[in-house]
């Protein structure tokens, strides 16, 4: 029966997967560490904060989101989740200052401190419509000096910064030394001007420990191929051993 019923849905175009086996559920493994800090950057107005702090509800959360309107939806939930989560008006760079970003007026989370390409803009036309905007920028390891934040192991760390992961990571290497697992949304077409690569953001990280295992979800162009995958990194356990 099961045989059947899996046919018919595959016939249909559709699948059937236990929900332990979903990455999106799983976390890829992550669910089984003792994740007590999660910084979160590119937090917009706290979609991806609301999920993950039902998931380690003991986690203390640092939001970073530059865009003055999704901060301040941002800090409306994060001040009635409470004391677990503190939000910062800061876009992450690998220098500290002004910087300007282009803000996507019809969606927000898409905004960027990149330019969007053509690639990007036919995929996703509500794109187009931007306005160039001043935001404050600051390394992640001076944030962590600058603005109290207390880092208590272990420590994830999320990026979704439309492009911006390499300046990011560059400006944070020594927090993301301490860091347990990360996870990045990376465009694997080019969806912003002088974006970071699969391959750069791999070695980069690799060179601070950690290792590529897998995503938790893609996004498909009409032919078939990823545009950009919410990927996910652990520390390598060799590098474990060398701390211990």
């Amino acid at each position: 029966m099961k045989r059947i019923i899996k046919k018919i849905l595959n016939d249909m175009g559709l699948d059937i997967i236990r929900l332990n086996k979903s990455p999106e559920y799983s976390l890829i493994g992550l669910r089984n560490l003792q994740i007590n800090t999660i910084i979160d950057v590119g937090a917009n107005i706290g979609q991806f904060a609301s999920i993950i702090e039902r998931v380690f509800p003991e986690a203390t959360i640092y939001s970073f989101e530059p865009i003055p309107l999704a901060f301040d939806e941002l800090s409306k939930w994060s001040k009635k989740i409470g004391r677990k989560v503190e939000a910062f008006n800061y876009a992450l760079s690998d220098t500290s200052g002004e910087i300007e970003m282009y803000y996507h007026t019809d969606h927000s989370p898409s905004s960027s401190l990149l330019k969007t390409t053509e690639i990007c803009e036919n995929y996703y036309p509500f794109t187009k419509k931007q306005e160039s905007i001043k935001v404050k920028s600051i390394t992640l390891d001076k944030a962590i000096e600058d603005l109290n934040i207390k880092i208590k192991p272990e420590l994830l760390i999320k990026l979704d910064v439309q492009g911006y992961e390499d300046r990011v990571i560059k400006g944070g290497e020594k927090t993301f030394k301490m860091a347990k697992a990360c996870i990045l949304e990376i465009g694997l077409d080019n969806l912003y001007a002088d974006q970071a690569d699969f391959r750069e953001i791999i070695d980069l990280l690799y060179m601070l420990g950690f290792k590529y295992v897998g995503n938790l979800s893609q996004t498909y162009a009409e032919d078939g191929h990823v545009i950009y995958i919410d990927s996910v990194f652990t520390r390598r356990l060799n590098d474990e051993k060398n701390k211990l």
